[in-house]
This record gives C-alpha cells, sequence and structure tokens, in this order.
C-alpha cells in the first residue's frame, strides 16, 4: 500500500510544488488535516480527482486528536426530535463498525436514574425503543438490581432506581484520521502536514485579495518559512475551529464559535469501567461520562467558550480539572479521586456553528444548548464546512463535494461506498494474539502486514507495539516528535510523564528511520517536554492563576 509519506517525500512535494510556480491546475485543495477534510479527501480520489490537502500543524493535531473518541449514533438529536439526523447518524454508527473492526469498536453505555432527577427510566427507554428502531436492531436493557456490585462497581445508589444500559461506539480519533487519509493516498490523493495556507488567490487578479473566484492559495511551509504558490479549481475550508479565518479574507461574518471540551485521564485500575457511564453533573446538570480506553479511564467533558490562544494547543484550566474531578467524585463515592491520579489531560476545541456568535455574552446561547449540525458555505468559490460530528464525517464530505460540484470536473457516480476498502487476509504473527492483530488491521488497514514481527512487543503497559512506532516513523510524514507521541501512537497520553523513561529507546528509533543528529533530537524532546507541561497535564499554579477568567460560566 501506498505510504501517507517515507521520510523525504514532503520535502520533495514541496519542492515540486515550489519548481511549478502555480502552473499546475489541481481539480481541488483542501485546507485542514482533521477528520472532516480526511474524509473529502478520501471521498474526493475515489472521483478520480488530482486533489492536495494541507495542514498547518500536523494531521488530526486539532479537534480530531482531542476529541471525546464517541462514535456517536445521535441520541442527542433524537430527544430534539431530528428523526433524520439521527438515522443517518446510527447508519454511519454501523457502517464504521463493520468497515473497521479493531479501530471503531462496540462501547456500551450505562445511564442511572435516580429519583426525581431526569430523565426518569421510562422516558429515556422510549427515547432508546425509537433509536434503536432506527438502527434496526434492539440494543438496550433495563437493569435494576446488582448495578453497583457488578455493572459498575462503586456507582453512586443513594436514590439510584436503576439502570438502562445501551450501546454506541468508541474509536482513536487520531488513528481514525490517519486511516482514512492512508485509504485517500493509496488511490492517487497528495498530503502536506506542516503547510500553511496564508492567503487566498483570487480568479483574474494581479494580486492576492483582488475581486474574483478564489483560484488556488499561496502556502507557507512552516519548517523552512517558504512560500508557494498552487492553483485550484475548487479550494475547500475544512480548517474546524479555524474556519472563520479565511473566511474573513474574502469578507464573510463569522459563524464559528470555539468551545473547548476538556478531559482528565486516569489509570483504568483508579477508576474501574467496563461501560462508559453517563450522569449529569450536579453543579449544571450537563451531561459527564467516564469510560475506557486503552487501559485508562477517561473523564469528561467540559463545554465552555474557547478564549486561549487559537494558535497555541488547548489546555485544561483548573476550574475545569475540579469540574470534572467533582463530577466522578460524586458519581463514584468511594473512589476518591485527585489531582496526583490524573496520568494526563487533553482538551479539544469544537467548531460549532452559532446563529449568535455576534451577539453580547450576555445574549448568547449556553454552550451545551448549541446546535452542533455542519453548514456549508460557498464564498467565492471557496466551499468552507464547519460543525457536524465525527461520526458522519462521510456524509458531511459528501455534502462539501456536493457543494463544490460546480466548479469541478463532471464526475462519474461512485459505484462502491466504503469509507476504508476490505483488508487482505494476512496471517496473524506467532508472537501476538488474535485481539491484537484486530487492533492493528483496525489501524493500519492492509500495511499491518507490514509491520515489524521483530518488534511486536508492548511499549510498558500499553496496547501499542514498538513495531508501530517503526511503521510509522518510516511512513507516516513525521516532522516532529509530538507526532509520534501524541497522534500517531498514544503513548504520550497513555503513560503521561513515564513516556519520558522510554526516550532514550525513542531517540534510538527516530535517529535511525528519520535521520535527526543530537541537536535536532534535544530540540524536539524540550519542544515535547514544553508541550505537555502546557497543553497535556495538570495546570501548574502559574497558568491556573492567569486562566481563571476562562470559568465556565455555568460552573461558576
Amino acid at each position: 500500500m501506498r505510504a501517507i509519506g517515507r521520510p523525504g517525500k514532503r520535502e520533495a512535494l514541496i519542492r515540486s510544488l515550489q519548481d511549478d510556480a502555480g502552473q499546475t491546475l489541481w481539480d481541488l485543495i483542501i485546507i485542514g488535516g482533521g477528520i472532516t477534510g480526511a474524509g473529502v479527501l478520501r471521498e474526493a480520489t475515489r472521483l478520480g480527482l488530482k486533489v492536495l490537502l494541507i495542514e498547518q500543524r500536523d494531521f488530526a493535531w486539532g479537534t480530531s486528536s482531542r476529541s471525546s473518541k464517541m462514535v456517536h449514533g445521535g441520541l442527542r438529536y433524537l430527544g430534539s426530535g431530528q428523526v433524520g439526523l439521527t438515522r443517518e447518524s446510527v447508519q454511519e454508527r454501523q457502517r464504521l463498525l463493520e468497515e473497521a473492526p479493531g479501530l471503531v469498536e462496540p462501547l456500551p453505555f450505562l445511564m442511572g436514574h435516580y429519583k426525581g432527577i431526569f430523565p426518569g427510566p421510562r422516558i429515556f427507554n422510549m427515547l432508546l425503543a425509537v433509536y434503536d428502531f432506527l438502527a434496526g436492531r434492539r440494543n438496550h436493557r433495563w437493569w435494576r438490581k446488582g448495578i453497583s456490585d457488578f455493572l459498575a462497581p462503586g456507582l453512586r445508589v443513594s436514590g439510584l432506581e436503576g439502570a438502562t444500559q445501551f450501546g454506541d461506539a468508541v474509536t482513536d480519533d487520531a488513528r481514525l484520521v490517519l486511516r482514512t487519509l492512508q485509504e485517500a493516498v493509496a488511490e492517487g490523493g497528495e498530503v502536506l502536514n506542516y503547510v500553511e495556507a496564508v492567503q487566498l488567490l483570487r480568479e483574474g487578479a494581479e494580486n492576492a485579495g483582488s475581486e474574483g473566484l478564489v483560484s488556488g492559495v499561496t502556502m507557507l511551509d512552516r519548517q523552512t518559512a517558504t512560500k508557494f504558490d498552487v492553483r485550484a479549481r475548487c479550494v475547500v475550508n475544512a480548517t474546524g475551529a479555524w474556519t472563520d479565518e479565511l473566511r474573513a479574507q474574502l469578507g464573510a461574518h463569522a459563524a464559528v464559535r470555539p468551545l473547548r471540551g476538556s478531559h482528565l485521564i486516569v489509570p483504568g485500575w483508579r477508576l474501574p469501567v467496563a461501560f462508559a457511564v453517563s450522569f449529569f453533573h450536579q453543579d449544571d446538570k450537563r451531561p459527564v461520562f467516564a469510560f475506557p480506553w486503552e487501559g485508562v479511564t477517561v473523564i469528561g467533558t467540559t463545554d465552555l467558550d474557547h478564549s486561549q490562544n487559537m494558535k497555541r494547543d488547548a489546555s485544561i484550566t483548573q476550574e475545569e480539572v475540579s469540574y470534572l474531578l467533582r463530577a466522578a467524585n460524586l458519581q463514584f463515592p468511594s473512589t476518591h479521586l485527585e489531582e496526583g491520579d490524573v496520568i494526563a489531560t487533553y482538551s479539544g476545541v469544537r467548531p460549532v456553528v452559532s446563529r449568535r456568535i455576534q451577539h453580547s455574552d450576555a445574549d448568547k446561547t449556553q454552550p451545551s444548548k448549541e446546535k452542533r449540525e455542519h453548514s456549508v458555505w460557498d464564498d467565492a468559490g471557496m466551499i468552507s464546512v464547519a460543525g457536524g460530528k465525527l461520526t458522519t464525517f462521510r456524509l458531511i464530505a459528501l455534502d462539501v463535494l456536493k457543494a463544490a460540484a460546480p466548479y469541478l470536473p463532471v464526475m462519474s457516480a461512485v459505484r462502491e461506498s466504503r469509507i476504508f476498502k476490505p483488508v487482505a487476509a494476512g496471517e496473524k504473527p506467532a508472537s501476538i494474539n488474535a485481539t491484537q492483530w484486530k487492533r492493528l488491521v483496525g489501524r493500519y488497514g492492509n500495511a499491518a502486514t507490514q509491520l515489524s514481527v521483530k518488534q511486536m512487543n508492548r511499549i510498558a503497559h500499553t496496547d501499542t507495539l514498538w513495531a508501530e512506532l517503526e511503521w510509522v516513523l518510516e511512513n507516516e510524514m513525521v516532522v516532529h516528535l509530538e507526532d509520534v507521541l501524541l497522534r500517531r501512537t498514544r503513548i504520550g497520553l497513555l503513560l503521561g510523564q513515564q513516556v519520558m523513561n522510554l526516550l532514550p529507546d525513542i531517540r534510538i528509533m527516530c535517529q535511525r528511520r528519520l535521520g535527526w543528529d543530537d541537536a535536532r533530537w534535544a530540540q524536539e524532546e524540550y519542544a515535547y517536554r514544553q508541550l505537555v507541561r502546557h497543553s497535556y497535564s495538570l495546570p501548574d499554579q502559574e497558568v491556573a492563576v492567569t486562566a481563571r477568567h476562562a470559568v465556565h460560566a455555568e460552573v461558576a
């Protein structure tokens, strides 16, 4: 299978684009390397289009590596009467479960029902009956006994009337992006990370920014600070929370309300859950959950306006830490979680489309009540998309291409609708079990057979194998150490500070595979340590003091 990017491919492609000097006309330039941009690339390559995707940082750097990892069927939409949207979401969830086992996996949810607290079991189970009908299968049941003893040990029992079990799914969001990109590159798509779109080019204009349809992009290679122009029939703006920055160049009004969702990661043994336990926070009645993921337990999420610097990785505030710990300790009162139990944190920024974005703060809808549907705009030939959810990324991509169709060559209909092609049967290495093999096939597709059988041992106590680390260094356009530890693999999140003990071994691999000298390694290690301290750890006292203005209004 064609690799996303072997060492040197990125630099070779950039040199080719610079030498071309904008003479080649691409069918489509996609700006944004998250799940939405990856989905558009995947669908466009299946249509035979000549497509280039660029990302200002790393693939999945933004929200798409820092989401809640859920592949939801849309129960929330059903509660607000959006039956059609729920049906689509349920169908896409099932599609992903069938096409990418090992990457998208079933995850049972458990909702406890407490006396006098909405929603009651009757209403909730009626809603789930409709939910299951749309999915075409019954996937919920009611529990009255043994809940805190068997299903969710330690669950609060005061006032507990029973619990509802229902089904959705969970994924490794960053790997979902990489697998989607892999499929698109295999069909001829081109991708570049750490390349920023700094200016839109306009048709028939001598200078960028003049009137006329968008005809290309001035790009900046962030590694060398060199600029170059690339022309295209159509440009897609799939930059998520950064959507308004490019639209502003065309005079469009702001439409995206960035909302931060933060999470805590604790050891699985400190809060052992077999289900995604969903409950409502005692302070503001917002839904919170604790769920098992990759051997750890994730607690999330907050929902507040994001006022931090958008050029930096989002980071959790002290108020959010306290908010999530209070929720977990109320729901699991015998756990007594403390800040010292937290392995890592992460925060993502949701690109929520809001009609009230330009109103004063006092007039804004509460974050948790904003609708999460996607919107598509055509601004002078640039197609922008924002909003939506991880689960329906394929449908969002199709809407984008429908809007872009007037600017593109006539395309034949797609006969085959799979996002991920079937994986050819490969022989499982004798050193791993069937569950591990399923996991590898889910994350790497047909490339799973290329992983070194000599490196099939686990990294520390995680499910990640050293063979994965070796393969991504050789095949997935790694530019920085953070790419490897936070997105290509997730060991930076799963191990937290413990990953620092592995850096000597990782250093050897990076220097051998990427050609980094000692000075480059020292630079990468320092940058990684600083990034983790700022955005993937508990806030230190200095950060906590300066961030107090960002308190969740409902928590306060």
